[in-house]
């Protein structure tokens, strides 16, 4: 059995070694992949090119990737490691809006004592719109409630009702969703239905001053629709780290536009996440070797 490491980045290979010391594990540097790819098994890191997935004569599972949708290999994830730490971005951006992190920030750079009132706003009492009720939507969810906020949750799926969430809708519900959301955090998977899915109309439907965050997957929330609601003060902010394009490209509406705080993909990364993502895939190298089911398996044709 061959592991070929593509991705190094919080990777205890040594320790990988030690616990399968039957297992060939190659590391190499991404761009010469293609180069030792032919009698790999396992992939761990990075989509595969068209060139790559030709030289892999024997590929058998791949950690993580995407467009694999007509390769016959297996694709797995790291399905729910993210997800408390993106919950929690969600409210650091948040509260950056409704604290006036931003002038204070300005203020102190400026050595300038900014103790005058400021438009800070509250968000207890607030309504909170979760668009997809997954795992990353559920943590949001947690944490709304704990701000003694009302969480309204939209899913694609009949899931059962949280005890935190006051009220679960289905996709056809995401009107009554937008109109009674103060915040609103789209959380849900790209796919071909879910692309575009949150556009100008919704946004434009949202409450006067009300706040967007984006932290799922980009191309999903019309972007341009984003500025122009924070240009013309409709939206009080928007917080979005994920983006259609990626990195943001230089002409985007959404550099210059008001209200915004932009982050680069980054809302799921931290140490804790790192461990957790390495811990799922050590022990999903445990149950190939031993011919058991991996866990986290995607269904490549759905994305998730």
């Amino acid at each position: 059995m061959k592991v070929v490491m593509a991705w190094s980045h919080g990777a205890d290979v040594p320790a990988l070694r030690a616990a399968y010391p039957g297992i060939e594990i190659v590391e190499v540097k991404r761009a010469s992949l293609v180069d030792v790819i032919g009698d790999a098994d396992v992939v761990y890191g990075g989509g595969l090119t068209g060139a790559e997935l030709r030289a892999a004569h024997r590929l058998e599972w791949v950690h993580a990737c995407d467009g694999l949708a007509d390769s016959g290999v297996t694709v797995t994830n790291t399905r729910g490691a993210h997800a408390q730490t993106i919950a929690e971005h969600t409210f650091a951006m948040l509260l950056y809006f409704t604290r006036g992190l931003g002038r204070l920030i300005d203020a102190q750079r400026e050595h300038r004592w900014a103790g005058n009132y400021l438009d800070n706003v509250g968000i207890s009492g607030m309504t909170f719109g979760v668009i997809g009720l997954g795992r990353i939507g559920t943590e949001i969810a947690k944490r709304a409630h704990a701000f003694d906020m009302r969480v309204i949750a939209l899913d694609a799926n009949d899931v059962p009702r949280p005890s935190f969430v006051d009220r679960v809708l289905r996709v056809d519900g995401l009107p009554t969703l937008v109109a009674e959301s103060d915040v609103i955090a789209v959380a849900i998977p790209i796919t071909p239905e879910t692309r575009g899915f949150y556009h100008a109309g919704h946004i434009n439907a949202m409450r006067p001053r009300s706040y967007l965050m984006v932290l799922s997957r980009g191309g999903i929330v019309d972007e341009a629709a984003v500025a122009s609601a924070l240009h013309s003060g409709h939206l009080a902010g928007a917080g979005l780290d994920v983006f259609g394009n990626e990195p943001l490209e230089e002409g985007s509406p959404l550099w210059g536009a008001p209200n915004v705080l932009l982050t680069p993909h980054v809302s799921g990364t931290s140490h804790q996440t790192t461990s957790l993502n390495w811990g799922m895939f050590v022990e999903n190298v445990g149950r190939f070797e031993k011919g058991e089911a991996l866990q986290n398996v995607i269904d490549v044709r759905r994305g998730y």
